[in-house]
């Protein structure tokens, strides 16, 4: 029996010529990751372990984003007890001016190579199936013996593959594809299995859109997002000084528990509407719903494609006069791209406030945390109810397009709004 692309890569990382659905493996990771919110409890827990040790520094990385630059001084201790844990055990450390959103700061830092196992305490860390990786959340418990051990123990996961095809219209990316997927199945309709995306639409899209697409894996419930690695892989991975990595891919006779195939022709931007990710509508059927903020960036669309493809509706125009606007990029990097670019200039012009790098509002930490019943548009990944801020508030996922559109018009708008084709 063939290997899924998922599997391959468990099976390289324990030692076993195959594995299967099912079967329960002790996998050697590439990386372990946390953030400060998770760091802090992996650190109490590292702690009760006798004589620990970190079994190798250069592998175990804390990204300091969720609540930096520290939004108060319980923010900033945590961040102070994280930082004095990384000089003792001399571990990686990344915070405020080197550092940016954890899923797209370790790919840019050339920390994550194809065929890899990224275990992060974080659920997002899915991300990196965008370059062929297994990334999956885990939680700090977990990564403090992921620390000690360099390994994580877990179930071999089923897998789902999702086929797209066509060419997608003007103003559809990744971020649309994903929201259809998910609408498809619902919230938990791949829960704990592997999510492996495939088809000729995906030669029209670029990393950043893959990067969106593993990005929310997680919100169909999966264990990892997968897409198999390739020349623009190769390419990026080359330029961020990446280790080459391995090269899986699906075997002919691999057995999926499900397959799902989409046209994308017949796309349109979509939304995500309260109070969960599956909740999505064509951007059509939902235009002319008034909003009080957009906030694009972050982790989903904090690339530089996604700020590119924001300016590109921004430029020329205003926010409308009761909307406000933040825009976050995802890392230090794509800050100072965007800058270079003049795309800063763009969103400055368009009275837009632009924020250095932080997952901030997504979680409703900070940097545009939302009042009772307003409405936020939003490239980010969840939109559950309360998520960022109040509990009568409401969040509604767009791709950058969208988003940066409303924001000009005032209500939830289609970028053909204001860019006629």
């Amino acid at each position: 029996m063939g290997m899924t692309l998922a599997e391959k890569i468990l099976a390289d990382h324990c030692g076993q010529t195959e594995v299967h659905a099912g079967q329960f493996i002790n996998a050697r990771v590439d990386i372990v990751m946390a953030s400060e919110l998770s760091g802090i409890v992996a650190i109490e827990e590292f702690e009760k372990i006798k004589n620990a040790r970190v079994w190798d520094p250069k592998k175990v990385v804390f990204v300091m984003d969720h609540f930096t630059p520290a939004k108060d001084i319980k923010s900033a201790e945590i961040v102070k007890r994280c930082r004095e844990f990384a000089r003792v055990h001399g571990i990686t450390f990344f915070e405020v001016g080197r550092a940016g959103i954890q899923h797209i700061l370790l790919p840019e830092k050339g920390m994550v190579s194809p065929g890899d196992i990224i275990a992060g305490a974080d659920s997002h860390t899915c991300t990196h199936g965008f370059l062929s990786a297994f990334g999956t959340g885990i939680g700090s418990t977990d990564a403090a013996a992921a620390m000690a051990l360099g390994e994580i123990w877990l179930k071999v996961p089923e897998s789902m593959k999702f086929i797209y095809h066509g060419k997608p219209p003007k103003w559809v990316g990744g971020k649309d594809l994903i929201l259809e997927t998910v609408r498809k199945i619902g919230v938990d309709g791949a829960r704990y299995q592997a999510m492996e995306f495939v088809g000729d639409a995906l030669d029209h899209l670029g990393l950043s859109d893959r990067f969106s697409m593993a990005n929310m894996a997680i919100e169909a419930g999966a264990k990892t997002g997968l897409f198999e690695a390739d020349e623009k892989t190769r390419a990026f991975c080359k330029k961020a000084g990446a280790r080459e990595g391995k090269y899986h891919r699906s075997d002919p006779d691999a057995v999926f528990s499900e397959v799902h195939e989409f046209d994308v022709e017949k796309f349109e931007p979509f939304v995500a509407m309260p109070f969960l990710p599956e909740n999505v509508k064509p951007v059509s059927e939902i235009s002319g719903l008034e909003i009080d903020q957009v906030v694009i960036g972050m982790c989903t669309n904090g690339n530089i494609e996604d700020l590119r493809a924001a300016a590109e509706i921004f430029k020329g125009h205003k926010t409308h006069p009761r909307v406000r606007t933040v825009i976050i990029p995802g890392s230090q990097k794509v800050y100072l791209d965007a800058l270079h670019e003049g795309l800063i200039d763009i969103f400055i012009e368009a009275d837009c406030s632009v924020s250095t790098p932080t997952c901030g509002p997504c979680l409703g930490g900070h940097m545009g945390v939302l009042a009772s019943g307003e409405r936020c548009v939003s490239t980010s990944n969840r939109n559950f109810k309360g998520r960022m801020g109040h509990a009568t508030s409401e969040l509604y996922l767009t791709n950058p397009y969208v988003a940066a559109a409303s924001a000009i018009m005032g209500h939830l708008a289609s970028p053909s709004e204001v860019i006629k084709q």
